[in-house]
């Protein structure tokens, strides 16, 4: 039984595309989870769909939306600052040693994250190895369980099957409504998986998203 959950990616969006299920359900047994996002993803290229945000206006735009998706998840939120795009030429050792501080605070059982190397996004990868970097700088004692997230095509070939496999389809509305929040990313992205399998978007984005995979980190 884990009694306190965090999780550590660096959009928005990050969670509910990639662990919302699995966030539910841990809210569901009443276990605390707390969100540490490390930017805004105020250099993405997603405007909306049709187009709603400006280059000016989209931080802001998915700062509420990050807030809002967290409200639909009943997660408690941390947003970290950094600037989007730019983690990877970030020093790891400092945003390692600044995630340990909300680390040491927060005294988790279990932290999610991605899988450096394997999570496609150079802001993935940066900011997975700084949350590993942090967990490691841990007290064995005191060291949380770290299930890491990998995302490219090849994970499966290179690092064989997921340790762990979550069937998220018994709160899969609640994942659906909270990658909904983040509007101005979501329509774009669930409209081409809608127009690929020519199914409702619930039933295309389930057969896409209703399974969570995780490996167990090995320290």
């Amino acid at each position: 039984m884990q009694e306190h959950v965090v999780v550590i990616y660096p959009h928005p969006d990050d969670e509910s595309f990639g662990a919302s299920g699995t966030i539910t359900s841990f809210r569901e047994k009443g276990i605390p989870v707390t969100y540490l996002c490390g930017t805004l993803g105020e250099m993405g290229r997603n405007m909306g769909n049709p187009t709603f945000a400006t280059r000016e206006s989209l931080p802001e735009i998915r700062k509420q939306e990050l807030i809002k998706a967290c409200d639909v998840l009943d997660m408690e939120l941390k947003m970290l600052g950094y600037r989007d795009k730019t983690l990877e030429f970030e020093s790891r050792e400092e945003v390692a040693k600044h995630l340990y501080q909300y680390l040491e605070e927060i005294e988790p059982t279990l932290v999610i994250t991605h899988y450096p190397g394997y999570a496609v996004h150079p802001d993935h990868d940066a900011f997975g190895a700084a949350a590993i970097q942090a967990v490691g700088m841990m007290a064995k004692e005191k060291r949380p369980t770290v299930w890491a997230q990998a995302i490219s095509r090849n994970y499966i070939d290179e690092l064989g099957e997921p340790d762990i496999l979550n069937d998220i389809g018994d709160v899969f509305a609640t994942k659906l409504d909270a990658i909904m929040a983040h509007k101005s990313q979501a329509d774009g992205m669930l409209a081409k998986i809608q127009e690929e399998t020519q199914e409702d978007i619930e039933t295309a984005a389930k057969t896409w998203l209703g399974i969570e995979s995780f490996y167990t980190w090995q320290f």
